[in-house]
């Protein structure tokens, strides 16, 4: 991974070059930044760079044996840990080593969803368990084989747990020439013992205007390109896949959950209730997430915000009607919490059943009765 192929972040790209120009690399950095913004390819492009044997003043030359060695994810001085699904108590990362591969040189913006389609992991939880730090202590206890330095890029440290605390030593001391790279989205989650222990490296999201320009290169027209960067919310990762699934079918679908829940039709909201409940787990996180954005839009409408309003003609006409008919910002503010607490939920295995019928109650509340959950503190317009 060269520099030159990441999506933007060029104050970072030169932050990170000069560590390297002026030797002041430390041992143990933080990288730090929402999914899709680039993080773990940044950790990985400046790994290459580092080892690189021919390395200009801007990037890796990428055509050195380090760099092509580093382009495949086969370096003997580059290791690399990750959340995975055991399926017994000794496997570690290196059991799951070429899934990775194949999955990061795929995408190197994958985030954990895509990861665990690699590993077949159903509904199992993920973690980085006391084997893996045990693992990553025998293996950084030897020498560096061809580069200079042996280098750890740790993905998602947020699923270390106690455990982690094995990794305090190592981290703290290393043996000499020894990088750690974790690269984490929420430095909350993160073990404190561990987080005090490294440099913070803060990487913005994407600006709109970056990830428009990739899209574009990748045969998406203007306007849309415009209109998935504005809906990513710099997040490369979820414009990727906007392009690939159809929001057409979640716009109907929320649509009408919208109108059912407006009108109080008990039996059909039921009815619905179970279509949204056998979507999926995935499908219904990508339905909520498409709702969360759809009541955003609406919201700027009702500020007099419409020239910022990136929809499709369709649904940009139901966003209006329901702006001009039914919603008043109070509602918006109040609709969009219920979606993201669902969101939430489904993300932990919530029974789908009790959580739709739920929140479909909730929004007949809302949107029928105009009466807002116990604890909003949300104005009335």
């Amino acid at each position: 991974m060269q520099f030159k192929e990441i999506v933007g972040q060029e104050t970072i790209k030169q932050k990170l070059l000069t560590t390297v120009k002026e030797n002041r690399v430390s041992h143990a950095q933080l990288f730090l930044g929402p999914e899709g913004s680039g993080s773990l390819a940044l950790a990985v492009a400046y790994a290459q760079y580092i080892s690189c044997e021919n390395k200009s003043d801007e990037d890796s030359c990428g055509e050195c044996n380090s760099c092509r060695k580093y382009q495949k994810l086969v370096h003997p001085d580059l290791h690399f840990s990750y959340p995975f699904f055991a399926k017994h108590k000794d496997d570690t990362a290196l059991t799951f080593i070429d899934q990775w591969r194949k999955a990061f040189l795929h995408n190197p913006y994958l985030n954990l969803h895509e990861w665990r389609t690699y590993l077949e992991a159903e509904n199992k939880q993920a973690n980085i368990n006391i084997a893996e730090c045990h693992q990553i202590i025998r293996k950084l206890s030897f020498k560096p084989f061809e580069s200079e330095y042996k280098i750890l890029i740790m993905w998602l440290p947020e699923y270390l747990d106690k455990e982690g605390n094995t990794l305090l030593k190592i981290i703290e001391e290393p043996a000499q020439k020894t990088l750690f790279l974790l690269v984490a989205e929420s430095q909350d989650d993160i073990l404190n013992t561990i987080l005090s222990r490294t440099q913070l490296v803060k990487i913005p999201a994407l600006k709109d205007a970056d990830v428009q320009a990739y899209l574009e290169q990748h045969h998406q027209t203007e306007h849309l390109a415009a209109q998935i960067a504005y809906l990513s919310n710099g997040n490369l990762t979820a414009a990727l896949h906007m392009i690939s699934r159809d929001d057409s079918s979640y716009h109907e679908l929320f649509a009408r959950w919208l109108r059912l829940c407006f009108t109080n039709d008990g039996l059909k909201l039921i009815e619905f209730t179970e279509t949204l409940a056998k979507l999926g787990r995935e499908n219904q996180k990508n339905f909520l997430q498409y709702g969360m954005c759809f009541i955003r839009e609406c919201g700027m409408l009702l500020s007099g915000a419409g020239s910022l309003v990136h929809l499709p003609e369709k649904e940009l006409v139901v966003a209006q009607n329901m702006a001009a008919k039914v919603l008043t910002l109070a509602m918006v503010e109040v609709i969009a919490d219920e979606l993201d607490k669902a969101h939430y939920h489904v993300e932990r295995n919530a029974n789908p059943r009790i959580l739709f019928l739920d929140v479909s109650l909730q929004l007949v509340k809302i949107l029928k009765f105009k009466t807002f959950p116990q604890g909003t503190q949300h104005i009335l317009y």
